[in-house]
């Protein structure tokens, strides 16, 4: 029998402090570092002392669904592709002067001042007004533009040379850069147009609101529909529909990210667009639809859900019998998982995030640009290559056309080392707030996950001890603390988003108004009175996330806190610097659960033999399945489908991102895991459970395996 019990955390936890980070000084060993596991960042216990056993996680990215659960407690799910009767109806007049002329010249004179790809958009875009198709007609946005008398030049030639056509300035990719979008002047020549309202005339909204006059009174200006997508995170997904609507991406509103390795489903809304017009997108979407469309008063904002519904499906499972599959379910419901901060927290590369947000409390301004631009291994060639070039030549113009888009921190740092050389501290304020506070709400992550292994290793999981920290009996305000628990806000309560890959994270933030909620009244430590009365239970221990307004264990699990971070040369309770988004003391701090039990948990064995094949349906599955087989009366779906269905259904083919047609995502399936032919009976555990927002659904599955969720450990498996 090859598989062995794993011994309980009290005999395999390495003490706290060994897994403390390097000295601020060794960068090239902070660079060369491998990749971060769960013991470096202070996972290390179980709750249940069940033998583990071996499954793959995330095998195809089917295997992971994830479906938000809006604040009444439903659960999102993509039902209809098709877009309502519309009762909104957009005022527009169509004018303009391009019809039946040639404007060779004056594109050939555009080219010459924008790059190619602009000048060969503008051509498209008058070919469609001269073909008489302007119907249709979406905007245009023109390459990031960072020189703003260059962009006052393009703005004057479209002015001079293209009447019928209007242009304005929209947020670039990353924090310091500008685009010029150009769209057909629904205000004709002489008139300026409702596209050329200034920003100041509009305020300072989180969406583009013009044309607001131009929509009916009696429908919610705000379209809300549920977004499906695979193998795309939230940010990505939404961009792709943003420019195909020619909007701005900042034009949604979301309760919280979702990942990209999974199927996933949640709510957006966007500002006065209508629903034809996204529906019509579906056909030309790959690995995202759009649908359940209706019209509400208020856009979505971060924190404005109650979890997430997870279905999890373990691939290649072997145990030593399934009776130790069947035990450790059953554990897992029961007893739930240590609530740790999973690895996705602390990033995917060789710098973990919080090794950055440690420079960050430090106030090492230039030796944190460097962590972020310094060449680091395991990066796709062409990064390697751009960081290397930028650390031999020093070249900031080569180094940002070398290094690919989605590289915002880096992109944002150069652009301001470029205006401003030598000015490292504005150079990491030039990064986007919500990643910039990534960095020092992951050291916050760090030193939690520690003070909860502690806090097992040395009083067990069974019972409350004296000065455990709980939430106050009947406090209307503990469910607020237990979904914000994970988070923390700056002074003035503003909401932040943890943008690495929140592969199972079930939410973030609270708005602000319910932010406030969360004090140290909720809070107390437990006394020896309360430990006779048993008014709490172990479900009721909390551990800080340290800040100004939390308060700290009165046992030694305090302890934990203050001398990790001192080792890292970090007080918890002043500061070294002024800057105060950088500073845990000008942070509120919150309160995290310990322990988490999965709600409404469900499980099943289930039995395959094709490995290609999904083994549960998604909600693009269930879509194209009914229409096979027939609708409801008004046109939406079956409200349940079979699950026993699932084996034998042979969806078909997926699709990849450049649109190819692939059978499924094909992995090897490796033989000393199952010790069987692929074409012979396997198992996998499907599993089925709800998490309120801040839990790590990664956490729960390492409950039940007992190995690591890194995903070096599983392309092992794989």
């Amino acid at each position: 029998m090859w598989l062995k019990p794993v011994p309980s955390c009290f005999s395999m936890l390495k003490p706290y402090c060994s897994a403390t980070p390097p000295p601020p000084t060794t960068l090239k060993f902070i660079t060369a570092m491998k990749t971060t596991e769960e013991p470096d960042v202070g996972i290390f216990c179980y709750i249940s002392q069940l033998p583990g056993f071996r499954g793959i996680l995330k095998q195809r990215y089917s295997d992971f669904m994830v479906n938000e659960v809006d604040t009444e407690g439903n659960v999102v799910h993509l039902t209809n592709l098709d877009a309502p009767a519309e009762t909104v109806k957009e005022i527009e007049t169509k004018t303009h002067d391009a019809t039946s002329k040639d404007y060779t010249t004056e594109i050939e004179s555009f080219r010459s001042l924008v790059d190619p790809d602009d000048a060969e958009q503008l051509e498209a875009i008058i070919n469609q007004i001269n073909s008489g198709s302007e119907d249709s007609i979406l905007p245009i946005v023109l390459s990031p533009d960072y020189d703003k008398s260059h962009r006052t030049a393009v703005h004057n030639f479209f002015k001079e040379n293209f009447k019928f056509l209007v242009t304005d300035t929209v947020d670039g990719p990353d924090a310091s850069s500008k685009c010029i979008r150009v769209r057909i002047n629904s205000g004709g020549q002489n008139s300026k147009g409702r596209n050329s309202r200034k920003r100041k005339e509009r305020g300072d909204k989180p969406f583009d609101s013009r044309g607001s006059d131009d929509w009916s009174e009696n429908v919610g200006k705000f379209l809300r529909f549920h977004l499906y997508k695979e193998n795309k995170d939230t940010q990505e997904a939404l961009g792709i529909i943003a420019k195909m609507l020619g909007i701005q991406p900042r034009s949604f509103g979301f309760a919280g990210t979702k990942d990209k390795r999974a199927v996933t489903t949640q709510r957006v809304t966007v500002f006065k667009q209508l629903a034809s017009r996204l529906a019509a997108l579906n056909d030309r979407l790959i690995g995202i639809k759009v649908g359940d469309f209706c019209y509400v008063k208020e856009g979505l904002v971060l924190g404005q859900l109650l979890g997430n519904r997870f279905t999890i499906t373990l691939r290649g499972v072997v145990a030593d019998s399934e009776d130790t599959i069947k035990a450790s379910a059953l554990a897992l419901g029961k007893q739930g998982f240590i609530n740790y901060f999973g690895l996705q927290r602390f990033g995917s590369g060789s710098v973990p995030t919080h090794l950055i947000g440690a420079t960050l409390l430090r106030g090492e301004w230039k030796s944190t640009v460097s962590l972020f631009l310094d060449p680091r291994e395991g990066e796709k060639n062409a990064i390697t290559e751009a960081r290397e070039y930028y650390k031999e030549t020093n070249d900031i113009e080569g180094t940002l056309r070398r290094l690919p888009r989605h590289l915002v921190s880096e992109k944002a740092i150069l652009q301001c080392l470029k205006k401003c050389p030598g000015n490292y501290l504005q150079a990491l304020k030039a990064i986007p707030r919500t990643l910039r506070m990534m960095y020092v709400h992951s050291y916050q992550s760090y030193l939690w996950n520690h003070a909860a292994s502690m806090r097992v290793q040395k009083y067990g999981t069974d019972r409350v001890v004296l000065g455990d920290l709980v939430y106050c009996k009947g406090n209307e305000t503990e469910k607020v603390s237990e979904v914000v628990s994970s988070e923390c806000v700056d002074e003035n309560g503003n909401d932040t988003l943890d943008p690495i890959d929140l592969d199972d994270i079930s939410g973030t933030n609270l708005p602000e108004e319910r932010l406030n909620l969360v004090k140290v009244s909720c809070v107390q430590a437990v006394t020896a009175e309360d430990i006779l009365s048993g008014n709490y239970t172990i479900d009721d221990v909390v551990l800080p996330m340290p800040g100004s307004r939390v308060i700290f264990p009165e046992n030694d699990i305090a302890h934990v806190f203050h001398d990790l971070a001192k080792k890292d040369a970090i007080s918890l309770t002043e500061s070294v610097h002024n800057v105060k988004e950088f500073s845990i003391t000008s942070m509120t701090g919150s309160y995290r659960r310990v322990f988490q039990k999965p709600m409404d948990f469900e499980w099943e064995i289930l039995k395959y033999i094709d490995g290609n094949k999904p083994l549960v349906d998604t909600d693009f599955d269930k879509i194209a399945k009914t229409k096979s087989s027939g609708l409801n009366e008004d046109g939406r779906l079956h409200d349940k489908t079979k699950q026993s269905e699932c084996l034998d259904n042979d969806i078909g083919l997926q699709t990849d991102d450049n649109g190819a047609k692939v059978k499924g995502e094909e992995l090897p399936q490796a033989e000393s895991l199952c010790d069987t032919n692929p074409q012979e009976t396997q198992t996998a555990l499907k599993l089925s459970f709800t998490l309120p927002a801040s839990c790590y659904a990664t956490m729960a599955i390492r409950e039940l395996l007992k190995t690591s969720t890194s995903v070096a450990f599983h392309k092992t498996l794989n």
